[in-house]
């Protein structure tokens, strides 16, 4: 049975122009600073959590694109039922952003959702050239992945309350960098007009 994005011959209509990307939110926070990040993390999954809805009601696909953790046999479920089952501490960002089924996701070994992954092909599949970045961190992962992105020619917003990083003020100053050096669109994603984006 075909995706939310697809008709009954397994085509992506022409109007997938955006995609919205959560980075690195499937996450246990089981590492040194990964309470302080969860403190951050965990408003701004919230708030990506309902801009996933509103996607989804525009019938923008979603994508996650996750770190596998140096775990080389592992896979992208496996990492949702880690989190949601191994009494982790990153168990609350996972619930609130748990996949659905018809979403897309994308593992990555580095800091770019780019850097040796397929998600150049799968954007090319869906016919999108505007991404919405949002996760964390937003001093590395985002970071990386719209460097690269803005060198791929894709259109960027990166809402500045949908990332986090373990220090708020770098976090604002790598916002201010994506703003200034890849030419992103940061306004808060309340004021996203998701139709239009389309």
């Amino acid at each position: 049975m075909p995706n939310k994005n697809e008709d009954l011959h397994g085509n992506v209509p022409d109007e997938s122009a955006v995609a919205l990307l959560i980075i690195d939110m499937i996450n246990d926070f089981e590492f040194p600073g990964g309470e302080a990040l969860l403190e951050a993390a965990l408003p701004v999954a919230e708030r990506i959590a309902h801009l996933k809805q509103r996607a989804e009601k525009a019938g923008i696909p979603i994508l996650y694109v996750n770190d596998n953790f140096g775990k080389w046999r592992s896979d992208f479920r496996e990492q949702v039922r880690h989190c949601l089952q191994d009494s982790v501490r990153g168990e609350p960002v996972v619930r609130l952003l748990t996949p659905d089924e018809d979403d897309y996701f994308v593992l990555k070994a580095k800091h770019s959702a780019f850097y040796a992954t397929p998600l150049d092909l799968l954007l090319a599949y869906l016919k999108v050239r505007t991404l919405i970045l949002t996760g964390i961190a937003g001093d590395m992962c985002v970071l990386f992945t719209a460097g690269d992105a803005f060198l791929r020619d894709y259109h960027l917003f990166v809402p500045s309350d949908c990332t986090a990083s373990q220090d708020p003020e770098e976090n604002s100053r790598s916002l201010e960098k994506m703003r200034a050096t890849f030419d992103a669109d940061i306004r808060p994603s309340p004021e996203l007009d998701l139709p239009a984006l389309k």
